[in-house]
């Protein structure tokens, strides 16, 4: 079972939910998406997991989601995954996915259920 762990060490829920994996005994792969952003057909891919749109999974109070627009509804999906991709900061955290399973751990006992 390969677990993978979306990760800014900054956010504290971040931090938590790492630690949440860690107190089940799963050393997951960490990819601190700041440094190492997700690809476009990886995020794809995350949000089909998640069942949601890439709104749903966009940091909307960010600076750069208002300076670029990105509320406007004539942005396409690919749209909005590319801004994502480009600023990784809009991603929210922490994204857990695992057995073809996905979870923000936001709380971090969101994770459970996929673990």
């Amino acid at each position: 079972m390969s677990t993978t762990i979306y990760h800014n060490p900054r956010c504290s829920k971040s931090r938590q939910t790492l630690q949440l994996l860690q107190d089940n005994e799963i050393e997951p792969v960490v990819v601190e998406y700041l440094k190492t952003p997700p690809s476009a057909a990886k995020l794809a891919q995350i949000l089909t997991l998640l069942d949601i749109e890439p709104r749903d999974l966009m940091r909307q109070k960010e600076t750069v989601y208002k300076e670029n627009n990105l509320n406007d509804p004539a942005l396409s999906r690919t749209d909005l995954i590319a801004a994502m991709i480009e600023h990784p900061i809009l991603i929210e955290r922490p994204i857990v996915t695992t057995n073809g399973k996905a979870a923000v751990g936001r709380p971090p006992a969101n994770v459970l259920d996929i673990i």
